[in-house]
């Protein structure tokens, strides 16, 4: 005989949680409740319905347990206890209390007075950070090990930074030119022929970095080859307002006008042009999506445009220096020394969701979301500061897109893959979509004369082969004979002559000035009275 064992309760509550779990993510996948099947008296409609909700059934339990195993960890965010409360009124001591020990580290003030503003950049997968301080101090930081890779000093202004494909090397925007420097510090390149930059962008599907210089000329080098791939004049005037729309690698330029200009390196003009204040515009930012485009400017309105339609979706009374969305579509404005976020509460209708106040007197120059972390990244004229938002970033990467905690080898790998799979410039467009699909033929595409008078000369001398029938009794005389052949060969030629004059400007007949053509007003009283 068995003995039987006696269940651990502990045990049993986990499962039962777990079930309870699954139940949960289960009636987030299905249709609603199911019908109600037992009055329907036609057996035949009655299995059909049957067999589609047992289908229905299954795929949404298909859809739980893939969520489960490839998303496991849930994003969440401030929820107020109270319908009266607000969630911008918790401050930063109150969130790092409750957070787990590990996020708790990652909040910190750095104070550098002395070598301020300071602007910064995170790499693609969060990892590392590089500063750059406005009187040459440059710094690269391991932000998972919150360790020092590299400072130095470049004893000279620094405007932006930028890193290129991964953290072997970034860019620099000096006071004369861009320089390339290597992760030790170590100076690689001078791109003299980008001029006195403002700002950089580096388009990572492209290996293309793009600059502003205060000429208002855009740039575009190749960081693989060391191609220049074009130089544009913006014909706009100076700004330093630029930023790259993830999804289609399309720049857009704020400028003093009130206008947001969008370009590819493959047209000389810009793509878009669009009328977005009437001040000139301090910040643009773009959505993860590529759908969504936050502007700011003097005249102290944010406001949120739709790119599908270039409408205005909401407009906000605020000032904002600096514009971040994060992964998630949290949209982050700084102000004086005030940094506050923006969530989409349904229908891009963005609202606050927390503030944060420096200290005063410290004027923040740029805010910027670190991908797949819970933060954002400040620099400010007194140094950086780094705060919590829950909710902001992605809470389950994908290794084979981004891995924060890569190995060498594994960056190396990604390396040789991004340089294989390397997009061509052409590439760039508003619509990416389009790329691999088949162009619809027009409706009617007008000929050219040359391939008319082509097809003319083959129709005519396919109407001189054609045979003429012999007829008797003085029917087939040689005369007759070509009068029919030069016959065959008008008919042919006919409509092919019509296209040729319409091409050429001179139709088959004067269009007479009758009643139905409307003349001019002042040739009106020229016109011939008919009589009644």
């Amino acid at each position: 005989m068995g003995i039987a064992k006696e269940e651990d309760p502990k045990e049993r509550k986990n499962h039962q949680d777990a079930v309870e779990v699954m139940e949960m993510k289960v009636a987030k996948f299905s249709r609603g409740k199911a019908a109600n099947l037992a009055n329907l008296r036609d057996k035949k409609l009655k299995g059909q319905l049957t067999g589609k909700e047992k289908l229905i059934g299954l795929s949404a339990k298909a859809a739980a347990q893939a969520e489960k195993w490839f998303l496991p960890v849930d994003g969440g965010y401030l929820e107020p206890d109270e319908e009266l409360e607000k969630t911008y009124r918790y401050q930063q001591h109150s969130i790092v209390q409750d957070v787990d020990l590990l996020s708790s580290r990652k909040p910190f003030d750095m104070i550098l007075p002395v070598l301020g503003p300071y602007t910064l950049e995170y790499t693609s997968n969060g990892r590392y950070m590089i500063v750059g301080g406005r009187k040459g101090h440059i710094a690269m930081m391991d932000m998972l090990n919150m360790d020092l890779i590299k400072e130095f000093q470049v004893r000279e202004t620094v405007r932006d930074v930028a890193f290129l494909h991964n953290e072997q090397l970034f860019a620099v925007a000096q006071k004369k030119y861009p320089y390339i420097y290597n992760r030790h510090g170590t100076e690689i390149h001078c791109l003299k022929e980008h001029g006195k930059s403002l700002k950089l962008q580096f388009l990572e599907k492209q290996f293309l970095l793009a600059s502003i210089n205060s000429f208002g000329q855009l740039h575009y080098q190749d960081m693989s080859t060391g191609e220049m791939i074009a130089n544009y004049r913006t014909g706009l005037g100076r700004t330093d307002v630029m930023r790259v729309n993830p999804y289609n690698a399309v720049i857009g330029l704020g400028h003093a006008g009130g206008k947001v200009t969008m370009w590819k390196p493959t047209s000389v003009k810009p793509l878009v042009t669009m009328l977005c204040h009437n001040g000139p515009v301090t910040a643009v930012a773009f959505d993860r999506g590529g759908h969504l485009m936050a502007t700011a400017g003097v005249d102290r309105k944010i406001k949120v445009w739709d790119l599908r339609k270039y409408e205005v979706v909401h407009s906000y009374a605020a000032r904002a220096q600096s514009l971040d969305f994060s992964q998630k579509g949290l949209l982050a404005g700084s102000n004086g020394s005030l940094v506050e976020i923006y969530r989409d509460h349904g229908g891009q209708d963005y609202k606050i969701y927390m503030k944060h106040r420096m200290v005063k007197g410290y004027q923040v120059g740029k805010v910027l979301f670190r991908p797949y972390e819970d933060i954002c990244g400040i620099g400010h004229s007194m140094g950086l500061s780094s705060i919590l938002v829950p909710g902001s970033g992605e809470a389950n990467f994908d290794t084979f897109v981004e891995n924060p905690v890569e190995t060498a080898k594994q960056r190396r790998e990604r390396e040789v893959h991004a340089l294989l799979n390397k997009l061509p410039p052409e590439t760039i467009m508003l619509n990416p979509n389009v790329i691999g699909s088949v162009r619809q033929p027009k409706k009617k595409e007008k000929k050219t004369k040359k391939e008319i008078e082509e097809e003319i000369e083959e129709v005519v001398e396919a109407a001189k082969n054609t045979g003429v029938k012999k007829k008797t009794k003085g029917r087939s005389k040689p005369s007759k004979r070509a009068k029919k052949k030069e016959e065959v060969v008008l008919r042919a030629k006919r409509p092919l002559l019509d296209q040729y004059k319409e091409i050429d400007g001179q139709p088959d007949k004067k269009q007479r000035v009758g009643e139905k053509t409307e003349l001019p007003k002042a040739l009106q009283r020229f016109a011939k009275k008919t009589q009644s």
